[in-house]
């Protein structure tokens, strides 16, 4: 294990105290709760467990500053977010290092995930610049002829933002950004495992010059089905479990949503493919992060005819993978967010081997830890298929037939992103049609995002498309302006 510098362990060792930000106002909370790292299992912070009183606090606050950051020209809300994002590159380390200790990431993924946060901000400063409306042409009928019509892109007012910890700086970039760059207020609920982060954050958009009362964050379990009800809420974005988007749907009665929430991780491999690129590609991307993002490749069906040369390759990959101390720069695979969730993990790992399914390298639990795992023989009906692992587990599956994976994928509750490998054009374009996903990757696994692409699912796996030019449009409102001569 490579060494840590006594500087970083320095800055690491002492608990913070985060505070909330309310109305432009550093303010400390009456209830904390302890924030772990999940490796070493000391306390990492004391995070506020925000009241009701200080979410009411909150939403008088964006419903105060609305007016404020909506009359901001384009181009200095651009140059707001171009400082916010000077300001990461320069943080970077710190935010970096107080990630990884709060969510027990790899501090290489922490990095990269500074670098592609800073992309998030950079590019929706220059879509703040691009928010055009439409001309209507009327003259198609007898009533709008000799009129004049087009639309007009306004900002919704008061956003509410919920965010996890498994990317937590870039994607609450992915809410914060795009909702400055559009002129609107927002309330954040940050994720209860990482306050740390997204105070680094916060702290960063009050000295780029944000408005006070435009940016307002909040912590802890309690304030979140409020914040959603709340009327004074006129958008709100999330990005988490199903279960809790579900719920979210139900209280937003008839104001809008972007749901982002999970997947079950499926590529194909067929025939054809690039065996070489492919194997590689499955299983470093079913491990990064832990397995614990919700495009992770988490069950990848190959044509029996390549599937023994496949599987080998799996496995030979996934061994190379160092797990350990997540501060440690040589480490590929750190922790899941705690021991709870490992232990789930780990136990649908053994619900998979105890109904026939073999763990070809991995499967055991050390911690919060879970070695990178691969699974042969997995029926359809298991957890490590069918749910949504969010651990550092792939399934492989042989089919016969690809139009019955494009069945069984279109059929799943599940709708993010699907991979194909495959030499044919013929073969791709069918995948397009028949794959009901939010996604289709050629000749890549479900695994890819870049930050200004359309990005979300259907089915269980959520409603709306992030990415800056995406999320912008949610949260503007169309209006209508005739001329009527």
């Amino acid at each position: 294990m490579s060494a840590i510098s006594a500087e970083t362990s320095a800055a690491v060792a002492a608990p913070a105290e985060i505070p909330m930000l309310i109305g432009g106002e550093w303010r400390a909370a009456r209830d904390v709760y302890a924030v772990r790292d999940p490796y070493r299992t000391t306390i990492v912070a004391h995070a506020p467990s925000s009241s009701l009183a200080e979410l009411d606090a909150a939403l008088n606050a964006a419903v105060a500053a609305k007016s404020v950051i909506a009359a901001m020209p384009a181009y200095e809300r651009a140059t707001l977010l171009r400082r916010a994002g000077n300001l990461l590159v320069e943080r970077a380390d710190r935010i970096a290092e107080i990630m990884s200790r709060e969510t027990g990431k790899a501090i290489k993924d922490a990095k990269a995930e500074i670098v592609r946060s800073q992309d998030t901000l950079s590019l929706s400063a220059e879509e703040a610049v691009r928010i055009e409306g439409e001309h209507i042409p009327l003259d198609a009928s007898a009533m709008g002829a000799g009129k004049i019509c087009f639309m007009l892109r306004f900002p919704v007012g008061v956003i509410a933002g919920i965010t996890p910890f498994n990317a937590p700086v870039n994607l609450a970039c992915h809410k914060i950004a795009p909702a400055i760059a559009a002129g609107n207020a927002l309330v954040l609920k940050a994720p209860p495992q990482s306050p740390g982060v997204i105070h680094e954050l916060a702290k960063i958009f009050v000295d780029a010059g944000t408005p006070a009362g435009a940016l307002n964050v909040l912590y802890g379990d309690i304030v979140g089905p409020a914040l959603v009800r709340d009327p004074r809420v006129d958008f709100v974005t999330f990005t988490g479990s199903p279960r809790a988007g579900a719920q979210i749907k139900a209280a937003s009665g008839l104001r809008r949503v972007a749901l982002e929430l999970g997947g079950n991780g499926v590529t194909i491999v067929h025939a054809d493919a690039n065996i070489a690129d492919a194997a590689p590609v499955c299983a470093r991307n079913s491990m990064r992060l832990a397995g614990q993002s919700c495009i992770s490749v988490q069950t990848v069906y190959v044509h029996r005819s390549r599937y023994e040369e496949f599987v080998d390759l799996v496995v030979a990959e996934v061994r190379k993978l160092k797990l350990g101390d997540p501060l440690d720069p040589a480490t590929d695979v750190g922790t899941l967010i705690d021991e709870a969730a490992a232990r789930r993990v780990e136990s649908w790992i053994a619900e998979a081997t105890g109904g026939g399914a073999k763990v070809l390298t991995g499967g055991k639990r050390h911690g919060a830890q879970i070695e990178p795992t691969v699974i042969a023989g997995a029926k359809p009906e298991m957890k490590v298929v069918c749910d949504e692992v969010f651990g550092p587990v792939i399934s492989l599956c042989p089919y016969d037939d690809v139009e019955n994976v494009f069945r069984t994928v279109s059929e799943s509750r599940f709708g993010l992103q699907t991979g194909i490998f495959t030499a044919s054009t013929a073969l791709a374009i069918r995948a397009v049609r028949a794959l009901r996903t939010g996604g289709v990757i050629i000749n890549g696994s479900s695994t890819w995002r870049t930050d200004q692409l359309a990005y979300g699912g259907v089915k269980d796996s959520g409603i709306g498309r992030e990415g800056p030019r995406y999320a912008i449009r949610d949260m503007t409102e169309e209006r209508m302006v005739l001329f009527n001569y």
